[in-house]
């Protein structure tokens, strides 16, 4: 009872609204093709079957739930696969949840039929009973919450005893629903489709009783269904069996066949559909709570039961390491289209996206882009702004896009934004509710659509172990498969325990740390829009192995043409130093950014992630770095700059899909981008 209130709390059926053609004419078709198939065999072997099987109700029941995918069972398992913000994981939840809509007559059809098979006035009494369950659970229980979350204020928790009385309610529903013939499952999924999903209320209900639900109770559940379940059973009965097992295979089947096609002729690339048919051929918890059902209304024997579970065991078993052999979300990530900052010319707008986790970075993306990176009507700006929040309470990941909502005035953080917008910087805003695990998709698909160069990711400095964790997840999964240059931006001028912002002065002290390789020379390309802002002060540092010891040549010589064409342009630039040092190993490179830091402070760090360094730069220093997310050097310098007000900004470029051709195509694009 409890896993369908769950799973009920999480579904948000106003979603259905947002759903389009595609998703309903692929439920429709997945649900009827595959029931009339089944039900067609099912006919032709009604002599075959025992008596109460081969009633029309029982027929009816049975072929629905074969053909029928359950939103629960489909929730928990992209979950585990990772592909709850990819393109197939909305899809096939959307899908989903249209299904067990459709689902959910056929279930109340079919408890009625089999009421009125004794009695028929009993059907009738059924539907109105169910009419009025429904009735004052949706229409009286649901304004309850409604008002208890009015009563929450607002970013507190619900009542304790509100919490309470709710899961009271839950086996309350079950036995009310039970008292009239409903199949008890029906009053908890039902009050759990009642409550308004996220928070404050679903996110509370969610967090207090998932663990336990499943945990604790759905392990005993499914241990009942091993005690239950008797495989010897089927060798003496296996003639008895053969119609319901040809019945579930024929659906199964045709339903893969039927999503298939249906997508198909979508448009839709034939990966992507058959990863989409294998996701809704997936059974579960659900079908098991089904087939328990069906023992009680004494529609089946123990025989048939071990036989439905066996083969809803094996069919989940087979689809779904078959769904991760199919279907790579990060797949559509990897082009060979260029899109950095190196590669785009100053007269084309640059589009970025700023991701932000919460209001604390703010001040450092409207620094960074809006007072330093000096957009012009010439090299004018477009900022994709993206709030990150953590999906609770929620099955379905939530993609915000403000400029069609009418909800961007109640988000403080796109109002500042949207602030300093202006001619030479446009803003467009939006909000991914989504898991931590699958937030770097919706980064990366946003990036891709709006073909950005750039995208900025906040780092966290703050000292709480799951918000550090959860955040360098994020922040390391969009490293590695960004369509585009990232950057981790470590704001210096905001204490992550304090709101007190320090604004940057008049002029801003910039370094760049050039150490060579593709991630430098994208550093060097950002530092150079940079310059040209007239309140910017650039000293480029370039490190250099004592007798070229350890450089790679082709790299080398791409560095030497990207360095002396900024050292040109910005000769006569009285804004901008260039200075060399070289240096034999790491304890050098360590002891000339102590020298560095000591003759003058810089408010702004900017340097290459780690593609190209000599190794020779890092000798002795690469067992030293923990944060991956911000490379040796990186982490050197937050942990150098600590206590000071000192941003760094640690760029990484474009990682193409053909890798080999990232140099080479260096020498043909420079002249035609600069």
């Amino acid at each position: 009872m409890y896993f369908l209130f769950i799973s009920g709390v999480k579904t948000d059926l106003t979603q259905i609204k947002k759903v389009g053609k595609k998703q309903w004419y692929i439920a429709l078709f997945g649900v009827s093709v595959p029931m009339l198939c089944s039900l067609f065999i099912g006919i032709g072997l009604r002599k075959s079957m025992e008596k109460e099987l081969a009633k029309v109700s029982s027929m009816l029941g049975v072929t629905s739930e074969f053909a029928i995918t359950a939103f629960p069972v489909i929730y928990q398992i992209i979950r585990e696969l990772n592909l709850l913000s990819s393109e197939i994981g909305r899809m096939a939840l959307s899908t989903a949840l249209i299904s067990d809509v459709i689902g959910i007559q056929f279930v109340v059809v079919f408890e009625a039929v089999k009421q009125g098979e004794h009695k028929s006035m009993a059907a009738l009494w059924f539907l109105i009973y169910s009419f009025l369950i429904g009735a004052f659970i949706f229409g009286g229980v649901r304004q309850i919450m409604i008002w208890i979350i009015k009563a929450t204020p607002k970013g507190k928790s619900v009542e304790q005893i509100y919490v309470v009385f709710i899961l009271v309610g839950v086996m309350l529903s079950g036995f009310v629903c039970d008292l009239g013939g409903i199949a008890v499952a029906n009053g908890p999924l039902w009050l759990g489709l009642a409550i308004p999903d996220g928070p404050p209320l679903g996110a509370t209900l969610v967090e207090k009783t998932e663990t336990i639900v499943m945990n604790i109770l759905m392990p005993f559940s499914f241990a009942y269904v091993g005690m239950f379940t008797d495989i010897s059973s089927i060798y003496t009965h296996w003639s008895h069996l053969q119609p319901i097992f040809l019945m579930a295979l024929v659906a199964y089947v045709v339903k893969m066949i039927t999503v298939l096609f249906t997508s198909y002729f979508f448009n839709m690339p034939f990966r992507d559909c058959l990863a989409l048919s294998l996701v809704l051929s997936l059974r579960g918890e659900v079908e098991l709570l089904i087939f328990i059902h069906w023992i009680d209304l004494k529609m089946i024997t123990r025989p048939y039961f071990t036989m439905l579970v066996l083969m809803t065991i094996g069919v989940t078993s087979i689809v779904t390491p078959l769904i991760s052999m199919v279907y790579d979300p990060t797949r559509p990530y990897m082009i060979n289209t260029r899109r950095n900052i190196q590669h785009t010319a100053s007269n084309i707008e640059l589009h970025i996206i700023a991701c932000i986790h919460n209001e604390e970075n703010v001040p450092g993306i409207i620094n960074i882009l809006f007072e330093v990176s000096n957009p012009t009507a010439h090299t004018n700006f477009m900022v994709h702004a993206l709030h990150l929040m953590e999906l609770v309470g929620r099955a379905a990941p939530i993609f915000i896009d403000h400029q069609d909502s009418e909800n961007l005035d109640q988000n403080p953080i796109h109002n500042a934004l949207k602030l300093f917008g202006g001619e030479n910087i446009k803003i467009n805003s939006y909000t991914s509710y989504s898991p931590k695990k699958s937030m770097y998709q919706d980064i990366c698909k946003l990036a891709l659509e709006k073909k950005a160069s750039l995208i900025i990711l906040p780092f966290y400095k703050g000292t709480q172990v799951l918000t550090r964790q959860g955040v360098q997840l994020v922040n390391t999964n969009v490293l590695n498969h960004a369509p585009c240059s990232v950057g981790i931006y470590v704001d210096g001028g905001a204490s992550p325990t304090s709101h007190n912002v320090r604004r940057w002065s008049s002029i801003h002290h910039l370094a760049l740390l050039f150490m060579g390789g593709s991630d430098a020379r994208e550093a060097l390309s950002y530092a150079d829009r940079m310059a040209t802002n007239p309140d910017v002060s650039l000293t480029a540092i370039r490190f250099l192995s004592h007798n070229g010891e350890g450089d790679n040549e082709m790299e080398k010589k791409l560095d030497d043409g990207l360095v002396t064409w900024f050292w040109v342009k910005n000769e006569g630039n009285e804004h901008v130093m260039y200075k060399e040092i070289v240096v034999k190993n790491g304890e050098d490179t360590i002891a000339a950014l102590h020298t560095l830091q000591n003759e003058r402070f810089f408010d702004l760090w900017i340097l290459g992630r780690n593609e190209g360094i000599n190794p020779v730069l890092l000798q002795g220093l690469t067992n030293w770095s923990a944060q991956n997310e911000l490379g040796v050097i990186g982490e050197f310098l937050v942990s150098m700059n600590s206590g000071t007000m000192a941003s760094i900004l640690v760029m990484q470029q474009q990682i193409l899909k053909d890798q080999e051709t990232t140099s080479l195509g260096f020498l043909q694009n420079i002249a035609t981008c600069r």
